[in-house]
C-alpha cells in the first residue's frame, strides 16, 4: 500500500536525521560537554545490582554530582555502562528500565559486572534509540500488510481513507454530571462509534475530564479492558492519575516522569512488589545471589577443579532465575489481566508486559502532538480508536526538515479530522481565559465556535483592568540580532521588564504576597529566553515576585497556564522576515496561556506583512487593546 510505503520513507530520513544529530553531540564531545548536553550521568556510583530475567544483570547506580543538570535519560531507552579510565574498550550496553531523582536501574546484556567497574570513574551514557524507530518502522510494515485483509484491517483502511466509519445511535445515554453540553456530546460519539470519534479540545476546554469520564462510561457499558496512550510520558501521567481518581483499576506501563507516590503506585514495578507471590520470589533471588556471589569467589584463582565449581554455581544460579523469570511472568499476567486500564506512551504499548495484548478500544490523548508512524504501534492493537488533541497547537517534533516539510509533520490526527469529519466532536467551552484574551485565536483557528464559561468570560486582574494589550516597539529602533541560528532583541526584553515592573507595582495595592498573580514570560526564540533570563537578574524591583515569574519557550508552556502572560516577538528587520513566527500554531498555544491579561509586544512594521499579525493588530486596535511603546517612553 503506497499510504506506509510512504510513510515508511519518511521515517527512514528522520531516522538518519536524528542519528547524525545524536552522533555529532556525541561522538567529538567530553563527558563534560555531554553531561551538560543531558546525555550522560557522570560521575556514579554503584549501589546494588541483581539477575533479572534472561540472565541479565540490572544494576542501580546513583548520580553523586551535578544533580541540578535537566538530563535526557528515560525508562526503555538504550544506554551504556562507561569507565572513564578507557571509555572506548570498558563499556558495557543496556537499557534503562527504572528512573527516579538521581537513581537509576539499568538491565545489562551481561551476567555479571566487568572487572573494571570495581575502579571508579564510572558513568551511563546515552545511546541513540534505535528501538523507539524500529518499534514505528515494524508498526507501519505491519499495518501495510493489514490493511489489504477485509477484516482485520477494517480500522487501518478508514484511518487511511478507504472506507467510512460508521456508528450506533440507538442508545439512551445517560448523561454524566459536570460535563457541559459539548462534553456530553463528546463522550456520547465515543459511545457510539464502531470504529473512530475524535475529540477535538482546543485550550481550556477540559478535554482530560472529557475524556476520562468516556473511558470510564465505556468500562461501565462493555467491561472490557481499554488502551490509553500519549506521546508524552507527563501526559501519561495525568491521565493515569485522573483515572485512577475515578476509581478505575489503572496499571501503568513504564516509568512515569513525575515521581509521587500516588504515580509510583499504578506502575507495574510497585503493584509486583506488593503482589501475594513477591515473597518467594525474593527468596529465590536471594538464593541466586549467594550462588554468584560463591561463584566471584574463584575468579581470581583458577585451576581446573575451581573453574569446574565456578561452572557449576553459575547454572544453580541460572537455574533459580529461570524460576524467578516463570514466577514473575505469572505475576504480570495476573496484574495485566486484572487492569481495567493499562496507560503508556506510544512506543510503551509494545513493553514486553502487553506486546502480545489487543483491545478493544485504544484512546491516543494529545494525538496533535504524536508523530503517526507512532500511533500505529498502538492501533494495531484496536478494534475501535478514540483520537484527542488540537491539531491547531504545537504538532510533534521532525528533526529533518526534509521530512517534515514532505509529510511527517502531519499528524493522524490532522488526516482523519480532514477524512472524517463525522466523528469529531469540536469541545465548544472553555475555563480558562477571558473572552477577549480567548477571541482571536477563536476566530481564526476554531471558525468562532469557541465560548468562555461565565466563570472566566469577564475575569480580570482588577476592576478596569484591560485584559488584551498590543504593544507595538515599531520605529523604537529594537532591532533584533542574531547569533549563531537564534534570534534575540535586548531592547525588547529590556522594555518588557519596564512593562511588567509597572504593572506589578499597580498590582501591589490589589494583592498580598500570597495570592499574587503568576506570571509568564513567553517567546518563540531560545536565545530570547537566554537573554530576558539574564536581564530579570537585574531587574531588582522584580525580585521580590521571583517565584511567581516562569520564563521560557511557548513550546514548553504547551498544557500550561498563568494569570498573566507576556510574549516577546523579538523579530525586528527592515525586510519584514519573521522566520519561523510564520508557524501560527505556535502563536496559538501562546496567546492562549493566559487567564486574565495577555501582553503581546512586537514591531509591527515587521510583523504585519503576515495576515495572521497583520489581524491580529487591527483585531487589537478595534477593542482599544492597542498601545505605541512611545507612550512608555522613559
Amino acid at each position: 500500500m503506497d499510504y506506509f510505503k510512504r510513510l515508511l520513507d519518511l521515517l527512514k530520513t528522520e531516522r538518519e536525521e536524528d542519528r547524525q544529530l545524536y552522533l555529532k553531540l556525541t561522538q567529538t564531545t567530553s563527558v563534560a560537554q555531554r553531561r551538560a548536553n543531558g546525555l550522560t550521568w557522570y560521575p556514579i556510583a554503584i549501589r546494588d545490582q541483581e539477575m533479572s530475567r534472561g540472565d541479565y544483570l540490572t544494576v542501580e547506580v546513583e548520580r553523586t554530582t551535578h544533580h541540578d543538570i535537566i538530563h535526557q535519560l528515560r525508562f526503555g531507552m538504550p544506554a551504556v555502562l562507561f569507565s572513564n579510565h578507557d571509555a572506548a574498550s570498558n563499556k558495557v550496553e543496556g537499557t534503562i528500565t527504572f528512573v527516579n531523582g538521581n537513581r537509576l536501574k539499568i538491565t545489562l546484556r551481561t551476567d555479571e559486572l566487568p572487572d573494571w567497574a570495581g575502579d571508579g570513574k564510572l558513568g551511563i551514557d546515552l545511546l541513540f534509540d534505535e528501538n523507539s524507530y524500529d518499534e514505528m518502522q515494524n508498526a507501519c510494515k505491519q499495518a501495510m500488510v493489514l490493511a489489504e485483509k477485509p477484516a482485520e484491517g477494517r480500522l487501518i483502511q478508514i484511518l487511511t481513507g478507504g472506507k467510512k466509519p460508521n456508528f450506533q445511535s440507538s442508545q439512551i445515554l445517560e448523561p454524566v454530571r459536570g460535563l457541559n453540553s459539548s462534553q456530553q456530546a463528546a463522550v456520547n460519539k465515543i459511545l457510539e462509534a464502531n470504529d473512530l470519534a475524535i475529540v477535538h479540545g482546543p485550550p481550556g476546554t477540559g478535554k482530560t475530564t472529557t475524556l476520562v469520564q468516556a473511558i470510564k462510561a465505556m468500562i461501565r457499558r462493555d467491561n472490557q479492558q481499554i488502551l490509553v496512550v500519549a506521546p508524552s510520558n507527563t501526559a501519561v501521567d495525568l491521565l493515569s492519575e485522573k483515572l485512577s481518581d475515578e476509581g478505575l483499576n489503572v496499571l501503568r506501563v513504564g516509568n512515569p516522569a513525575r515521581v509521587s507516590e500516588r504515580l509510583l503506585s499504578l506502575t507495574l514495578d510497585y503493584k509486583m512488589t506488593e503482589h501475594s507471590h513477591m515473597k518467594e520470589i525474593k527468596r529465590l533471588k536471594k538464593q541466586a545471589s549467594a550462588f554468584l556471589d560463591m561463584a566471584h569467589k574463584y575468579k581470581r584463582h583458577f585451576g581446573k577443579a575451581e573453574r569446574e565449581q565456578r561452572k557449576a554455581l553459575f547454572a544453580e544460579a541460572r537455574n533459580i532465575m529461570k524460576d524467578v523469570d516463570n514466577s514473575e511472568q505469572y505475576i504480570i499476567n495476573d496484574l495485566v489481566a486484572k487492569a481495567q486500564v493499562i496507560t503508556a506512551t506510544l512506543v510503551g504499548a509494545n513493553h514486553y508486559t502487553v506486546r502480545n495484548l489487543k483491545f478493544n478500544t485504544v484512546v491516543i490523548d494529545e494525538a496533535g502532538q504524536a508523530l503517526e508512524p507512532a500511533c500505529w504501534i498502538p492501533v494495531l492493537k484496536a478494534q475501535k480508536l478514540v483520537l484527542a488533541g488540537d491539531h491547531c497547537q504545537l504538532p510533534p517534533t521532525v528533526k529533518s526538515t526534509e521530512a517534515a516539510r514532505n509529510g511527517l509533520a502531519t499528524t493522524l490526527l490532522e488526516k482523519t479530522v480532514a477524512l472524517h469529519p463525522e466523528s469529531v466532536v469540536l469541545l465548544e467551552e472553555q475555563y480558562r481565559m477571558n473572552e477577549m484574551i480567548m477571541g482571536y485565536s477563536s476566530s481564526t483557528f476554531y471558525a468562532d465556535r469557541l465560548k468562555a464559561h461565565a466563570s472566566v468570560a469577564r475575569h480580570v486582574l482588577f476592576n478596569n483592568d484591560h485584559p488584551l494589550v498590543f504593544v507595538d516597539t515599531a520605529g523604537c529602533g529594537f532591532d533584533e540580532k542574531t547569533e549563531q541560528t537564534s534570534t534575540y532583541n535586548p531592547e525588547e526584553a529590556a522594555f518588557l521588564f519596564r512593562h511588567l515592573t509597572q504593572l506589578v507595582s499597580t498590582l501591589d495595592g490589589h494583592y498580598k504576597p500570597e495570592n499574587f498573580p503568576s506570571i509568564a514570560i513567553i517567546s518563540p526564540y531560545k536565545q530570547q529566553i537566554d537573554t530576558l533570563k539574564e536581564q530579570f537578574l537585574s531587574s531588582p524591583a522584580l525580585q521580590a515576585y521571583e517565584h511567581k515569574i516562569a520564563i521560557n519557550t511557548i513550546d514548553s508552556f504547551q498544557g500550561q497556564e498563568r494569570d498573566i502572560v507576556y510574549i516577546s516577538m523579538t523579530r525586528s528587520n527592515p525586510d519584514s522576515r519573521i522566520g519561523f513566527l510564520s508557524d501560527i500554531r505556535r502563536m496559538n498555544v501562546a496567546m492562549t496561556r493566559a487567564r486574565k491579561k495577555l501582553v503581546v509586544i512586537g514591531d509591527s512594521a515587521t510583523l504585519s506583512q503576515f495576515p495572521f499579525y497583520s489581524d491580529f493588530i487591527t483585531w487589537a486596535q478595534d477593542r482599544n487593546a492597542y498601545q505605541s511603546a512611545w507612550e512608555f517612553a522613559e
